[in-house]
């Protein structure tokens, strides 16, 4: 059972038996003496996606849970039903789209890196890379000199998302997005 202290971005604990993923630790220390640090943590429950924020000393202990990541790869979504293949073994796996929310925007055909979350052989939820690869179907035209300054302009992307990019990007370009934040990162 790891430490408050111990836990990261993306490690999954038990909280009142469902599995929940670490989504943001945000550390507190008080400025007086022999006052603990505080942990404020900011979990999402892997099967109904309600998010839950917990504040913790560094001492108290929280519940491992058990699971297995596996890599797998995207191949296609029909209907409300989106399917990944295994790597390794090519067995698929199929989650409705509700289960990937917010996720199902940084999907293309084909994405590899992401990691597959399983509970007792039952997929849980899905791992998106750090960042993706999404080409520009539709932004206002491109300005020359647009480099300099700080200014952007909203642009949708082949999976459908919208992010605000800078001024100088053009339909056509293959930009890295963040899936943290949604944020564009660079131009590929």
């Amino acid at each position: 059972m790891p430490k408050a202290g111990d836990l990261k971005r993306g490690m999954i604990v038990e909280i009142n038996g469902e599995p929940h993923v670490v989504k943001n630790v945000d550390v507190k220390s008080p400025s007086s003496r022999g006052a603990n640090t505080l942990y404020k943590v900011r979990f999402n429950n892997v099967q109904s996606k309600q998010k839950l924020e917990q504040t913790y000393k560094g001492e108290d202990m929280v519940k491992n849970m058990d699971f297995s990541r596996r890599a797998v790869q995207y191949l296609f979504q029909d209907g409300d039903m989106v399917t990944f293949m295994d790597v390794e073994d090519y067995s698929q796996y199929t989650l409705s789209a509700d289960d990937l929310d917010e996720q199902l925007g940084y999907l293309v055909d084909g994405l590899e890196g992401l990691s597959a979350l399983l509970v007792d052989g039952n997929v849980i939820g899905v791992e998106l890379p750090q960042s993706v690869n999404l080409a520009v179907v539709e932004t206002a035209p491109a300005m020359k000199g647009a480099t300099a300054t700080g200014r952007t302009k909203p642009a949708t992307l082949a999976s459908g998302i919208e992010v605000q990019v800078p001024e100088y990007i053009a339909v056509g370009d293959v930009l890295k997005i963040n899936t943290g934040t949604g944020k564009f990162m660079s131009r590929v």
